[in-house]
């Protein structure tokens, strides 16, 4: 018998908002298939299930807050007959004796009710919320009329024919979401003995390797540096694997595949780092439409369990805010952040001669308890190393 959780989407997740469940009693299911939805600080986010079986119970309603960890529901394994629960005939026996009534205990005080995640920010399903975003209604101002209060598509329907709904609210209570990640900060800052490096990388190569690679390629087709920069970190964290994994309880444990977690900054504010699986052994064609794909699907809301609570390293790029050095916070239990900064050109020497130069700062942020400045030197080097043979990525 296998038990489905309320899985940990990151260091600043302690509950969720049970939604909905896409699958029910009886339904057989396959690793990785979506499960239920949902809802974090980080907005509805599709749940999969790590194991294949049939579902035997849910056990949880919608609407529920959930911490993390509770069991959300039985799952039978292969060769195990699911037995849905059926009401048991009562028997035919004699009344039990009257028992003396309780003594009434007095009444609490009446409080107002604690503000949970299920009123500051209230469940819907994905359709519903996809469908709020693009007529710019709240959430908060639909009654919702699913389980547990959930706010549904023909809800959102409705209230869109009311012009008074609009808003320019977003799904996504960015209030709680910066309380969040100002509290995973803030853990990180006192856990973690960070250090820092940063190094300046040449981008001719890279620049002109892009410029070949996209020529007659439509605009929603074309190669970014940012699929360049991830796939050097990944391929880079190969040779030095103490900067790819996760920090608990003092040790360090390397995460068994490359997750890298891409940074996403949302409109209106707040920030997701999703992770691309597998990155290093990916084509850089594969990471970008990965990438396209997750800036998309952030920014909808629209993300899953896995690409919350896989990443094994975060990307960090401020390049196309103007900005030319980024030195990141590390996102426990995570060991490492690298940042990329602004492409701008500078004075540089090749082959004795002065040139004018495209170039990026790249940084590292770093655990150190699990690496150090030589380490660190050597992952910065490598990427440096990888940019400067793009068609080896």
């Amino acid at each position: 018998m296998g038990i489905f959780r309320m899985p940990s989407l990151g260091a600043d997740m302690e509950a969720g908002v049970l939604v909905e469940w896409l699958k029910q009693p009886g339904d057989t299911v396959a690793r990785g298939d979506i499960v239920a939805v949902v809802e974090t600080q980080k907005g509805a986010i599709e749940v999969e299930t790590f194991e294949a079986g049939v579902i035997e119970r849910l056990l949880v309603t919608p609407g529920t807050t959930v911490p993390v960890g509770t069991p959300l529901a039985l799952l039978a394994g292969a060769g195990e007959t699911v037995v849905l629960p059926i009401p048991e005939p009562q028997p035919s026996v004699s009344p039990p004796p009257p028992m003396r009534a309780p003594v009434p205990l007095p009444s609490p005080p009446v409080t107002s009710p604690p503000v949970t995640m299920a009123t500051a920010h209230p469940p819907a399903s994905p359709a519903a919320r996809r469908l709020a975003a693009e007529r710019g209604i709240a959430l908060t101002a639909i009654a919702g009329s699913g389980p547990g209060g959930a706010v549904l598509l023909a809800d959102v329907e409705r209230a869109a024919a009311t012009p008074s709904a609009a808003s320019p609210a977003r799904g996504l209570d960015l209030a709680q979401m910066r309380r969040a990640i100002a509290a995973a900060m803030a853990r990180s800052n006192q856990e973690i003995p960070h250090y820092y490096l940063s190094t300046t990388v040449a981008l001719a190569k890279a620049n002109a390797w892009l410029t070949e690679r996209n020529t007659g390629r439509p605009p929603e087709q074309r190669l970014l540096l940012a699929a360049l920069q991830l796939k050097a970190v990944a391929l880079a964290l190969r040779r030095l694997p103490e900067f790819n994994g996760s920090c608990i309880d003092g040790m360090f444990r390397p995460a068994e595949g490359i997750h890298i977690g891409t940074a996403v900054a949302i409109r209106g504010g707040g920030l997701v780092a999703p992770a691309i699986h597998h990155a290093d052994r990916l084509t850089v064609d594969e990471v970008m439409a990965r990438l396209r794909d997750l800036v998309a699907r952030a920014r909808s809301g629209r993300l899953r369990s896995s690409e919350l609570a896989d990443p094994t390293i975060t990307v960090t790029s401020l390049g196309d805010r103007g900005v030319e050095g980024v030195f990141g916070v590390i996102y426990p239990p995570q060991v490492a952040i690298v940042g990329f900064g602004k492409p701008v050109e500078r004075p540089w020497v090749v082959d004795g001669q002065v040139v004018p130069c495209p170039v990026m700062t790249a940084t590292l942020a770093a655990d150190h308890r699990v690496s150090d400045g030589h380490r660190g030197a050597l992952l910065l080097a490598e990427i440096d190393r990888l940019l400067q043979e793009p068609g080896s990525l």
